[in-house]
């Protein structure tokens, strides 16, 4: 570690000689640097208010559909099973051997866990790739293999190949959340982050209505060469080819955002400087990395991400088969998808908004929304599974929440930490314990505890979001004591600005200040 960097972050030491900041570290500015320089330079509001449009309008609608072909092709499995995939790739087994008979489906278990295995497997090379190459060709290439793995499932003859087909489309998919975190936090200010965070979260509310519309709608075939789930498939993978071509034309950064004018990327670039997280430096430093899994704020992520999570592993492979046994019927059960995805996309992008307009307090919104979903869980679990039982598909609908919850800690975890390879070890953290939750989710169902409703899954899943809770809390300590200390340093504008795109760290970067 470099004097200058110790200086940094110890908020009672002298301001660092610029000189030597410039001899130590020009070669890893960030990209930023080479456009705006060192010194601030005056934006005009009105400028700045559509260049942040043009950049909206660019990003974040073709986000929400990628994200959300994420979350339709992995909640697909859910219909597919209602529409003979369980009996086509013997994804179910039948003990005939015991009165009356059993049926085991722990296969189509390990079928929804065995994306995310994919997923953690394809993290280390797609985040390196992310980082250290150009975004647009890296991303749009990953996604056309992505599209042609999701295609190739209806190919699939064998619950063998189903687990080979979910590994492979989970590595190529990896690519997506992690990201799509790093886009946001390289275009937006840390006030602009968590309502753009929410806008392309919320297509996992919004999939769940249009996928299980779509789903629906293929229940209706009765004819043609191939079974209803294969078509389900094709769909989903023709749209991520079109989204594909989309992800070929992003741009590295502001910087070299060729939707912008060049005095627009310098405002895009300007508006950045004041929260100084910096843009883009392609350069992995390893000193970030071993930083970044030093930081207590990482785990409690991490720990918050992943409890979170197991709602959604649950949810997406086993949601419609879970409502069918409170005594509705297949059709019935993908419409009963609607108040589940109504309530994740209002509560997420309610948050967003909320988050976008009142200081620190992202953390409370993030508690408040665990508490529907443990609610919701006792509720399905402590009610009547009886014909058209109306309880648990209630209680079902309201754990919508866990989208915000999830949304909020993604907030919480990418807007907290600055230096590009920081920035990625985060996310990357955050996706891990995406995946760890989305494994462990699916394997609280116990298809022989059906009868009493599953209790393995709710006390699980509930003792999951009393821990979300808990870290919630210690992280808004670790945050609020850390933004005290920082308050006792008195700077510089000059030196403010001159450090914004030095490719510091939150910890480095005494004028960086965390959001609660």
């Amino acid at each position: 570690m470099t004097s200058s960097q110790e200086k940094a972050r110890d908020p009672t030491a002298s301001p660092p000689n610029a000189e030597m900041c410039a001899s130590e570290i020009s070669l890893d500015k960030d990209v930023a640097v080479k456009l705006v320089g060192e010194h601030a330079q005056n934006i005009d509001p009105e400028v700045g208010k559509r260049v942040l449009e043009k950049i909206d309008w660019f990003l974040i609608p073709a986000m929400i559909v990628g994200y959300g072909l994420v979350y339709y092709d992995k909640a697909i499995l859910g219909s597919a099973v209602l529409f003979g995939m369980t009996k086509d790739l013997s994804l179910a087994v039948v003990d005939t051997s015991t009165t009356p008979p059993t049926t085991d489906t722990s296969r189509l278990s390990w079928a929804t866990s065995m994306f995310y295995f994919g997923m953690l497997a394809g993290l280390y090379p797609m985040t390196f790739a992310l980082q250290r190459f150009n975004l647009g060709r890296i991303l749009g290439g990953v996604v056309v293999v992505w599209a042609l793995v999701c295609m190739l499932t209806a190919a699939v003859t064998s619950w063998k190949g189903l687990y080979a087909q979910r590994f492979f489309l989970g590595f190529v998919e990896s690519i997506i959340p992690t990201g799509f975190m790093c886009i946001i936090s390289g275009y937006y200010t840390q006030e602009e982050q968590a309502l753009r965070q929410s806008w392309w979260f919320s297509s996992t509310g919004i999939f769940t209505i249009i996928g299980s519309a779509l789903n629906y709608g293929f229940a209706q075939i009765t004819a043609g060469a191939l079974k209803r789930w294969q078509y389900i498939y094709l769909l989903a993978g023709c749209l991520t080819f079109l989204f594909g071509i989309w992800c070929f034309f992003i741009p590295n950064s502001p910087v070299s955002a060729w939707f912008l004018t060049t005095d627009e990327r310098i405002v895009a670039v300007e508006r950045l400087r004041r929260g100084q997280t910096g843009v883009r430096c392609q350069k992995i430093k390893i000193s970030q990395v071993k930083e970044a899994f030093l930081d207590i704020k990482l785990w409690l992520v991490f720990i918050m991400m992943g409890s979170a999570y197991t709602v959604n592993g649950a949810v997406s492979g086993f949601g419609p088969l879970i409502v069918s046994t409170f005594g509705w019927s297949s059709l019935q059960s993908i419409l009963l998808q609607f108040p589940l995805g109504g309530i994740c996309l209002i509560a997420i992008l309610a948050c967003g908004w909320a988050s976008s307009r009142i200081s620190n307090i992202r953390t409370f919104l993030l508690i408040a929304n665990c508490l529907p979903v443990i609610a919701g869980c006792a509720m399905i679990w402590k009610s009547d599974w009886t014909y058209h039982a109306p309880t648990p598909v209630a209680g079902y609908s309201i754990i919508g929440t866990f989208g915000a919850v999830v949304s909020q800690t993604i907030v919480l975890g990418m807007s907290n930490v600055a230096g590009a390879t920081k920035k990625s070890c985060m996310a990357a953290a955050i996706f891990v314990a995406y995946c760890v939750g989305n494994i462990v989710g699916p394997q609280l169902i116990k298809s022989q505890t059906k009868k009493e409703h599953y209790p393995e899954l709710w006390t699980g899943l509930i003792i999951c979001y009393c821990i979300t809770i808990v870290a919630a809390l210690a992280l808004y300590g670790v945050l609020w004591r850390e933004n005290k200390k920082r308050e006792e340093y008195v700077g510089s504008d000059e030196e403010r600005d001159r450090l914004a795109f030095m490719d510091l760290t939150d910890r480095e970067n005494v004028y960086f200040r965390y959001v609660l």
